[in-house]
């Protein structure tokens, strides 16, 4: 079964409904119908009963915003770390800045990205970092470093190079 224009229609006051009682924000809400939508167009629904597709819209939309919510906070907890501030605002300040430190993160070289990223973030123990990438506790903890180093460097404005590797 497609989705119908008119099946559309009908069940697009409740999504937005639904859609801005999660979001407590207009624009949200809309952006989150949209991805609904989007999503349920791709897909097909399990059997063609009007409030069984209803329900697995409402389904769909409550998904995407819970993915969205896991994302947000994984990305404040990201910038918490690199800024030291513990909540942001919506402000276009802080969204510039946010913008800033995100896009000054992804010009660390790659190895000193994915430990800083575990170890800050996700919370794993160097240990466990160790034995998830396969090297010694001990680079965890000199990368972990070095990645620390220039990325507070670089929110400072200083540059430094990188360090030199030695090949045998």
């Amino acid at each position: 079964m497609q989705l119908t224009d008119d099946q559309i229609r009908q069940v697009m006051p409740h999504l937005q409904r639904f859609a801005l009682w999660l979001t407590r924000n207009p624009h949200s809400a809309e952006d989150l119908v949209q991805s609904c939508l989007t999503k349920a167009l791709t897909r097909r629904p399990d059997n063609d009963g009007a409030e069984s597709l209803r329900a697995w819209l409402f389904a769909i939309l409550y998904r995407q915003f819970i993915d969205g919510e896991r994302r947000r906070k994984r990305y404040m907890k990201l910038l918490s770390f690199f800024t030291g501030e513990e909540a942001f605002s919506d402000s276009s300040e802080s969204l510039a800045i946010a913008d800033d430190t995100l896009a000054l993160f992804a010009t660390l070289p790659t190895e000193y990205r994915v430990i800083l990223l575990l170890v800050s973030v996700e919370g794993l123990s160097y240990k466990e970092v160790a034995a998830t990438l396969d090297i010694p506790t001990g680079t965890v903890m000199s990368r972990l470093s070095r990645a620390r180093k220039m990325l507070h460097e670089k929110l400072e404005g200083k540059v430094t190079p990188l360090p030199l590797r030695r090949l045998k």
